[in-house]
């Protein structure tokens, strides 16, 4: 039965509290059953984390925790991957092993996390895939925005912005993630049909000073900038620091995603961006849909949430939906 191996496992780990309840009833569809009429649940789960590196994904993670320390009968294990996809694979065999009750997962790439999330599928443990998803349907449910209409948007912006025509730099998220790939797709859709030019791309990882190094580059190489679409507001704000270093900050404009209020949103308000596009981090939403599998309810394959963009004629109102 997962309750002797999960005790066992606590207390090697050191991570887990005792009681937390398994059900060794549990199909391998990744459907919890629920607690028997009059039983007191008390869930474990295991939320793996690809890095914590950027500010919005310790945002992901403070949602979860504030999502979940509402709920007395839940514990959360977070475990942070560091930007090492084989210490996320060790993430889900760990919490197989440990017997958690129902596993989240945000991947740092797609392919080498699938399989893994089909094994604990196979063991009877749901899997919440958050904000970038794994191949296949091996999963209980993926959360997350559309990465592609947040693209095509942020493009849309930018052809109107330039009307039609400009040199353009694209600072790339992780090429190897799906938001980095469909960010992009979005991107060259949204500008599709004008003369704008990307003079110049480069994968910045997701990471500040990776997008301030390849915006010393390519101020290096060109000397007519006219915008800068960076996939997250830390590599727009790396690249804007990047611009003012050299004296060039006021002959571009800078277009980011995320909108976190300490970020990107408060980016716009000081004058750094143009706009940046929201991508929410859907932690409380990862919490309620898991409470609803836990408790025995079917959920929606894919849940798409909403974004907003913001401008500085926008930002004090809330912004605007994007469509």
């Amino acid at each position: 039965m997962r309750t002797g191996l999960k005790l066992v496992s606590v207390m090697a780990l050191m991570l887990f509290v005792c009681g937390c309840r398994t059900d060794p009833d549990s199909n391998s569809a990744g459907t919890a059953k629920p607690p028997a009429q009059g039983d007191q649940a008390n869930w474990t789960i295991g939320m793996s984390q690809c890095n914590l590196g950027e500010p919005w994904r310790v945002q992901m993670n403070a949602d979860i925790k504030a999502a979940a320390d509402s709920i007395d009968e839940v514990e959360v294990v977070f475990k942070d991957a560091q930007n090492d996809t084989l210490k996320q694979r060790s993430h889900i065999e760990e919490f197989v092993n440990a017997g958690v009750d129902l596993i989240i997962i945000s991947p740092k790439e797609a392919q080498p996390l699938t399989e893994p999330v089909a094994k604990a599928m196979a063991t009877g443990i749901p899997v919440i895939v958050l904000d970038r998803s794994v191949l296949g349907d091996q999963f209980t449910c993926f959360i997350g925005a559309d990465n592609k209409k947040i693209g095509k948007a942020a493009g849309e912006w930018i052809k109107a912005e330039l009307k039609g025509k400009g040199k353009v730099i694209e600072l790339r998220g992780l090429s190897t993630s799906t938001p980095g790939q469909d960010r992009h797709d979005g991107f060259v859709a949204g500008i599709a049909g004008s003369d704008i030019e990307v003079v110049f791309e480069a994968d910045m990882k997701w990471l500040e000073p990776e997008a301030r190094k390849e915006m010393d580059s390519a101020l290096a190489r060109f000397d007519n900038i006219d915008l800068v679409y960076a996939h997250n507001d830390p590599g727009a704000h790396g690249a804007y620091l990047a611009a003012k270093a050299a004296g060039r900050q006021k002959d571009m404009i800078f277009v980011g995603i995320d909108a976190l209020p300490q970020e990107g949103i408060a980016y716009v308000k000081q004058g750094l961006l143009g706009v940046t596009f929201q991508y929410p981090t859907g932690g409380q939403e990862a919490i309620d849909t898991a409470m609803q599998i836990l408790n025995g309810a079917t959920v929606e394959k894919q849940i798409v949430l909403g974004s907003r963009s913001f401008t500085p004629d926008n930002v004090d109102q809330g912004g605007a939906a994007v469509k």
